[in-house]
């Protein structure tokens, strides 16, 4: 279950979060740069410059991994950070996605059935922990680690192998494995749950 990764990843990170502290950086500065640099490989990828949207999505990722740590290690935290974070984290995706949609390196059926994987395994995550009250629903065999191992690998795969489309592979699985986490959290918080009538 990824959820014991991250709470491992989490305790690593801190450190890193403490010196953001120092700097005087603030998390929603933080999720605000990682958002710019979602739009950022979004653009990059549309205009089929793969290796540096490649490299704004690691930005992303890093800055995203960075507001988190400085939340933990300044004791920053707020309600309102987190879900300004998720939301934050979706329009990343949105972006991201779309960029690769219009290069046109990828057919848009495929990438709409990546889209729609993505959101449904955390909409199920989110309804599970909002609705049946559940304390994590962060289960399954893919979070967002693994997909954004995918979508790396095959954005620079694209650049050197454009002939075997890697790409749409990524994508593909990153779409398959979604729907599975889906599932699978969906299984999680029935066997949670229960019968358990609504409140």
């Amino acid at each position: 279950m990824h959820y014991k990764r991250r709470a491992a990843y989490e305790a690593r990170s801190e450190i890193f979060g403490k010196v953001c502290v120092r700097l005087g950086l603030t998390p929603n500065v933080l999720t605000a740069l990682s958002f710019g640099f979602s739009v950022l490989a979004g653009i990059l990828f549309w205009k089929q410059e793969f290796l540096l949207g490649t490299a704004a999505l690691l930005l992303n990722a890093l800055t995203d991994m960075l507001d988190g740590a400085t939340a933990r290690a300044g004791k920053m935290g707020t309600v309102f950070g987190g879900v300004l974070d998720h939301v934050s984290d979706r329009y990343a995706e949105f972006f991201v996605l779309m960029g690769i949609l219009l290069s046109g390196a990828v057919h848009p059926g495929w990438v709409l059935f990546a889209q729609f994987g993505i959101i449904i395994a955390s909409y199920t995550r989110a309804a599970a922990e909002s609705i049946g009250k559940l304390e994590t629903c962060a289960v399954g065999i893919a979070g967002r680690l693994e997909k954004f191992i995918l979508l790396v690998a095959g954005a620079i795969l694209q650049s050197f192998i454009p002939q075997y489309q890697p790409l749409l592979y990524s994508l593909i699985l990153m779409g398959i494995i979604s729907y599975i986490t889906s599932i699978q959290r969906l299984i999680f918080a029935k066997k949670h749950l229960g019968d358990r009538g609504e409140e």
